[in-house]
Formats: C-alpha cells, structure tokens, sequence
C-alpha cells in the first residue's frame, strides 16, 4: 500500500513542476533549453506514474468495497483516467517527440495556452483526489482496523 505522504509528496512534486514549467515557457527562447526540456519529461513520467499508481492501487481498493457510493467514486477516477490520458497523449503528440526528448513547438502562442489547460487538468485531478479519493481510502483503513 502507498502512504498517503508518498501520495501527497507526488501531488507537490508534479505541481511544483508544473508552475516552473509554466512560468519557464512564457519566453519563447526558454522552451529551446535543455532545462526546459528535462522539466517537462521529467512531469511527463510523474503525471503518468501519479496516475497509474493512484488508478491500481487507491481505485482499486475502493471498487473492492462492500459500499457501492465507493465503487462509484472508483469508476467516475477510473472514467476520468482514461480522458485524461487521452487529452494527455493527444498533447504529448502535438508538442513532443518523445523519443528524441524534444519539444517541437510551432506556434508558441498556442503551446502555451495547450500547456496551461493541460496542467490545469492536472491539477484539477490532482485537488479531486485529495478532496474526494484519499478520504475514502481512510475511511476504508478505519474499518479494516
């Protein structure tokens, strides 16, 4: 089982990542550098592992409960998952080459706006499940005790 301080550790980390990224690309010339560049596949590789470890294990034990509000929650993360992956490899396609570890970026103007809603998605992920997942796993660890 993860601990809820390696999950919020994880939170922190992609977030903090997030806003630098973000702050970083807002001049055209930064997005070019390798900094650049090993921030952004650097929150790539977190929001994936976040996301798959989240789904396995804190969903799972939620759709193995007896309490079908639980399982409910676990399908609507599990649902939510799935498009955020989607929207995330959608992304991904359009502004990297990730075999290369390069941003490919065109138009600068619009990266940036697809980079804000992308990590505002995130994000919003991110605050849901701290607000509406963790405390039904604690629920759950309660009455396992």
């Amino acid at each position: 089982m993860v601990s809820f301080t390696d999950l919020h550790a994880q939170n922190h980390k992609i977030t903090e990542i997030s806003n630098v990224f973000q702050y970083l690309i807002r001049e055209r010339s930064m997005c070019d550098t390798q900094c650049a560049r090993d921030l952004f596949f650097d929150y790539v590789a977190k929001v994936r592992d976040h996301i798959e470890l989240v789904d396995a294990r804190m969903c799972g034990r939620l759709i193995q409960s007896q309490d079908q509000s639980m399982k409910n929650t676990a399908d609507r993360f599990l649902s939510g998952s799935m498009e955020i992956k989607k929207i995330f490899a959608g992304y991904i396609k359009d502004w990297c080459d990730e075999r290369r570890r390069e941003l490919k970026i065109g138009d600068h103007e619009a990266f940036v706006k697809d980079t804000d809603q992308m990590f505002a998605l995130v994000l919003d992920r991110i605050q849901r499940e701290t607000e509406h997942l963790y405390p039904l796993i604690r629920q759950l660890d309660k009455v396992a005790a």
